[in-house]
């Protein structure tokens, strides 16, 4: 009798899953749970078995279109991983499986000023994220975890805590003696207040309502001011701290008259925030008058991320995660971080 058996000694496809996020949708509901083949590192690449995944404001952007998207084009969203490298492609220099990293945001970023074309980041445009089980970046776009931090605190940082640090140290950098506003509770501005009382500065904040300012004074801050109630919160800021050194905007350009309003004389802002790029009114007078700084803020180098790591493992600061969210129930995520109350990251989770 002939056997039916083979000698095919092939092992079987491993499989992972992972989130798309269809070309026509803008609505978290419709992403999709995709199952596919788990992708190997090539030349110079490493792969990362995926522990954790922070969301951004950038993200909702990108759902919603057309910022971050191209027509007729599928993608894995989400650009901020945490996780240890399970598998090294060939020609790799300097990691081992089970190192602990983040993701870099800017590919080839490594000093200086920023590149000419920075991109997104990942989950964006051409690039997919890292909404997966595993994923595979070139090596040169990793950074060591710090190791203080769990998985989920490390997700935080390649956007939100790098921002704030460059914010705070990327030009005329704060010291033990600088006064620091910091706008609203959301993680660039926890993280900068985290950064900032680290170094021995003081820090003042304006909220929209008085439950995250007591927050805020609990985590550090010396006052705040609630500018759903105080028209003329610039004014009332530079009251209380008699003016401040650096402005960490997290809003966008629309508040920089009120920004430069709380600034002391030869004071900073460094303004960053999506919310709302539109401008608005600025008293050139006072611009003038103060000889102030304004300066865009876009994430950071990957000397200002090693940077960052180090200081983290030396004060022991821990960042601040409002909800964290299972991987399997990751629509839920963008709902979570668009709701009122948030104070902290939102961090989506796999076992």
């Amino acid at each position: 009798m002939t056997s039916l058996r083979t000698n095919d000694s092939t092992p079987p496809t491993r499989l992972m899953k992972r989130w798309i996020l269809p070309a026509d949708a803008t609505d978290a509901a419709r992403l999709v749970l995709d199952e596919t083949p788990v992708p190997v590192p090539g030349p110079g690449e490493v792969r990362i078995r995926v522990r954790a995944i922070s969301m951004n404001y950038r993200d909702q952007l990108i759902l919603k279109g057309p910022f971050g998207r191209l027509p007729e084009q599928d993608l894995v969203p989400l650009s901020d991983v945490a996780g240890e490298i399970d598998a090294v492609g060939p020609r790799v220099k300097g990691w081992s499986v089970g190192d602990r990293v983040t993701n870099l945001h800017v590919l080839d970023w490594s000093d200086g000023r920023p590149p000419a074309a920075m991109g997104l980041g990942l989950g964006a445009l051409h690039e997919d994220g890292v909404l997966a089980e595993y994923v595979v970046l070139p090596a040169r776009r990793i950074m060591r975890a710090p190791a203080n931090l769990d998985h989920s605190e490390a997700a935080t940082l390649p956007v939100a805590a790098l921002t704030a640090w460059n914010a705070l140290y990327g030009d005329h950098p704060i010291t033990a003696d600088s006064t620091v506003l910091i706008i609203g509770s959301g993680g660039v501005a926890l993280s900068a207040l985290q950064f900032a009382r680290a170094a021995g500065a003081r820090v003042y904040a304006t909220v929209r309502n008085n439950a995250a300012g007591e927050a805020l004074v609990r985590r550090g801050a010396a006052d705040y001011v609630n500018s759903t109630t105080e028209h003329d919160w610039g004014d009332a800021i530079y009251a209380l701290s008699k003016g401040v050194d650096k402005v960490v905007d997290s809003v966008g350009v629309s508040i920089l008259a009120q920004a430069l309003a709380a600034l002391a004389p030869g004071g900073e802002i460094a303004t960053l925030g999506l919310f709302d790029a539109a401008g608005g009114p600025l008293d050139g007078y006072a611009l003038l008058g103060k000889q102030a700084r304004i300066r865009g803020v876009a994430v950071g180098s990957e000397a200002m991320h090693r940077d960052l790591v180090r200081y983290v493992e030396t004060h022991d600061i821990h960042p601040v995660i409002d909800r964290r969210i299972d991987f399997l129930d990751a629509p839920a995520a963008y709902t979570a971080q668009t709701a009122g109350g948030l104070f902290g990251k939102v961090v989506i989770e796999l076992g």
